[in-house]
């Protein structure tokens, strides 16, 4: 399972949604999508615009975990 950080990395650099989505070029609601985990897909471009802006690197904001079944 990947699970999204960017809330916290958001939080680090207290940005707040609309501040990042204008600054990356997307709206709000694709966003808060990308923050609750809910995207299929994140476009390289996008993941990109998003490290730049909050400078950090990809492995801040996603992480891979486990399901124990």
């Amino acid at each position: 399972m990947i699970i999204v950080n960017l809330d916290v990395m958001m939080a680090r650099r207290k940005m707040s949604s609309s501040e990042l989505a204008e600054r990356i070029g997307i709206t709000q609601a694709n966003l808060s999508v990308l923050k609750t985990g809910k995207a299929k897909a994140v476009r390289f471009s996008t993941l990109e615009a998003i490290c730049k802006a909050l400078d950090c690197q990809p492995g801040d904001i996603l992480e891979f975990k486990e399901i124990d079944n």
